[in-house]
């Protein structure tokens, strides 16, 4: 069964994409037409992509590997947070910092920063302190939270990102790419596919796009947590069994000693 069909893509508008003059070449492949000065993305393409980058996404969470969601553009963060959050994963909707993957342990250090502050909040320090303190702090901690927030239980550098809008998220993917971190992402007509690994060629514009595309994402991360979830609940119904099977033959064996014992002293 196909993971969204044509008319869903229709629907939603993936198939728009940017201005004739408004593109890059190696997009080409991805382009049914044009039409009033417009490129139309080629759907059926888009559809194959997309499945794609499921079965990808869907093996990085059944491995219980993180799964990275940015998107800052305005139209985009809503729809990434909740769709991360849906799924149990983590995301960057604000300004990506730079070194988020590449100094991955300098942002560890600004979330434990954060987490210092929220301490700080509930233990009663701040009662201790200047109301100029208190403000200061609390404005570093705001600060901390919204742009960390996403990101600060993430235990290790993600598996797999997944990115709206690969112009404006440079940053992101150049630090994926250096350190061979897969990228799924949402490819308009004015971007250049060679740097992602799994492009689903899309309108990156329209909020019912990217909300589309996105949950399916989402979909897929979903289902590859029940696949790993499926996988650790039979491993422990083996054991549980094998170590039920190796039980009885200890008694077993206890017994028969037991008799052999008798039957000497009898003799």
């Amino acid at each position: 069964m196909a993971v969204v069909t044509i008319r869903e893509l229709l629907e939603a508008g993936v198939h728009f994409g940017h201005q004739t003059r408004r593109w890059d070449p190696k997009m080409k492949k991805f382009i049914f037409m044009e039409r009033n000065g417009i490129y139309i993305i080629d759907l059926q393409k888009t559809a194959k992509e997309i499945e794609k980058a499921c079965h990808i996404v869907q093996e990085v969470a059944k491995k219980g590997a993180p799964v990275l969601f940015v998107g800052t553009k305005k139209q985009a963060k809503e729809v990434v947070r909740e769709q991360a959050e849906r799924c149990g994963m983590f995301y960057v909707v604000e300004r990506w910092l730079g070194g988020t993957l590449t100094n991955f342990q300098t942002i560890r250090q600004s979330i434990k920063r954060l987490d210092d502050l929220d301490k700080m909040s509930a233990d009663g320090t701040y009662d201790l302190l200047m109301k100029k303190e208190v403000l200061q702090l609390e404005k570093q901690r705001s600060k901390l939270q919204r742009i960390l927030g996403g990101i600060r239980a993430m235990p290790r550098l993600p598996g797999l990102l997944f990115v709206v809008d690969t112009k404006k998220e440079h940053i992101a993917v150049a630090e994926a790419n250096r350190l061979g971190i897969p990228v799924v992402a949402i490819l308009d007509t004015n971007c250049n596919p060679d740097v992602i690994d799994y492009p689903i060629p899309g309108n990156d514009d329209a909020i019912r796009s990217i909300t589309l595309i996105t949950q399916l994402i989402g979909d897929a991360v979903l289902a590859g947590r029940e696949g790993m979830e499926a996988e650790q609940a039979l491993e422990e119904k083996e054991t549980s069994q094998g170590e039920e099977k190796k039980s009885p033959r200890k008694r077993t064996t206890s017994r028969r000693k037991s008799r052999t014992n008798q039957t000497a002293e009898k003799k």
